[in-house]
């Protein structure tokens, strides 16, 4: 239902798609997931496919309205900040509208899955979103009054979520640094403040207690391979640590191999550091039974498994992976066992390496369960954001109410 006095129109009667050419020094632009549309430099350069060959490229203005052909789906749409040039995967619009109320129903329309029930794409979770599409859908119109009326609310609503959403995920980036940091203190000066210290042969560490040994990984891991068994599910090492079945968390965003050559066996309790993705923290210890592809290092050792999963994680969170980074992706490194089993390790006699796991375990169980609560006000403010622009770009409340 929307208001009896609002008219309703398929976009090819309200909107004009337009194509600009190139100017000589036009940086590219992206329409980024969350709305903003901005040139690539003002944001990120990494993570892009750059084109050999900038085919069918065209010109964006400031204020042109842009619906993302792939992303739109996932709210990348918006209006551009910037003068630039992009890909013809960009939709950019025109209209006599307001372009921030068609804007901000085309967000709707995303958010409540319309585009992905007209999905043809081949990309997991996508859509093919182009003109010819956007053409044939019905907008509801207002009259350019309260368009307007409409997107000045909107405007000042969403930023005050904005803001809000800001500082949360601020306080969820300061916790993350905070148990960062607790995990490095406790991993190389261990738990007593008073204790003898010494100098340390591992170049990202100064000092450390002077009981304690340093051995080379090959010294103190064993890296171990295990046979399939018939009936096991695909494992996975995530970047914030966790080992688990693909089917226990997601199954979307993989790449399914055809031939699964060189997939080991995985149990519960197996130390597992990610050969690509563990400069990011991709190291845990495993929950279940499974297996996985040989980019994963399965390890065993005589210390505590715990332990050494932490000081592995210290040693991503210092960068000290990405020092030995010879990949070819961005930020990214093929740490195998060959660089494991060569970095030096701190090792603690075992009844310390014990009470230093016991500590972290407790206390980043306390930060993670503050941080999931902070997450959980997120996507609060996300689900309000989200219904709030959809209540007043259908007209199910009125802005002068």
């Amino acid at each position: 239902m929307i208001p009896a006095n609002w008219k309703y129109e398929r976009g090819k009667y309200i909107l004009e798609y337009i194509q600009k050419p190139i100017k000589e020094n036009d940086g590219v632009i992206t329409c980024f997931r969350d709305g903003e549309v901005t040139l690539r430099s003002k944001r990120r350069e990494e993570g892009f496919t750059i084109a050999d060959k900038e085919i069918g490229y065209q010109g964006i203005d400031v204020g042109d309205l842009v619906v993302h052909g792939m992303d739109g789906f996932a709210g990348a749409i918006g209006i551009s900040d910037s003068r630039g040039k992009a890909s013809p995967v960009l939709n950019v619009l025109d209209t006599k509208q307001n372009k921030k109320y068609i804007m901000y129903f085309l967000r709707s329309m995303a958010y409540n899955n319309v585009f992905l029930a007209l999905a043809t794409g081949i990309r997991v979770r996508s859509c093919d979103l182009r003109w010819n599409k956007l053409a044939e859908l019905y907008y509801p119109i207002p009259s350019l009054d309260e368009q307007n009326r409409i997107v000045e609310f909107l405007d000042v609503k969403c930023a005050e979520i904005d803001a809000l959403f800001k500082d949360i995920q601020t306080e969820i980036d300061i916790l993350e640094e905070y148990k960062r940091s607790v995990i490095t203190e406790k991993v190389t000066k261990g738990l007593n403040p008073d204790v003898t210290m010494k100098g340390s042969c591992i170049e990202w560490i100064d000092m450390i207690p002077a009981h304690w040994k340093f051995e080379r990984g090959k010294y103190i891991l064993k890296y171990i391979q295990k046979p399939v068994k018939e009936n096991d599910g695909v494992i996975t090492c995530f970047r914030d640590g966790e080992v688990t079945l693909r089917s226990k968390r997601r199954e979307d965003g993989f790449t399914m191999a055809d031939k699964e050559i060189g997939y080991q066996g995985i149990d519960v309790g197996d130390l597992v550091v990610h050969g690509m993705d563990g400069f990011a923290g991709a190291i845990g210890i495993s929950d279940s039974r499974g297996k996985a592809s040989p980019v994963l290092n399965v390890l065993n050792t005589e210390q505590n498994k715990r332990y050494v999963m932490y000081f592995l994680r210290s040693m991503a969170y210092n960068n000290v992976f990405l020092a030995l980074a010879t990949g070819i992706r961005v930020r990214s490194c093929d740490l195998r066992w060959n660089k494991i089993a060569e970095l030096y390790y701190l090792i603690p006699p075992l009844k310390e390496q014990n009470k230093i796991v016991e500590y972290l375990d407790e206390k980043c169980a306390e930060i993670d369960s503050i941080i999931e609560t902070k997450k959980e006000q997120l996507t609060v403010l996300d689900g309000y954001k989200k219904a709030i622009i959809y209540e007043y770009v259908t007209g199910k409340k009125d802005v002068h109410t």
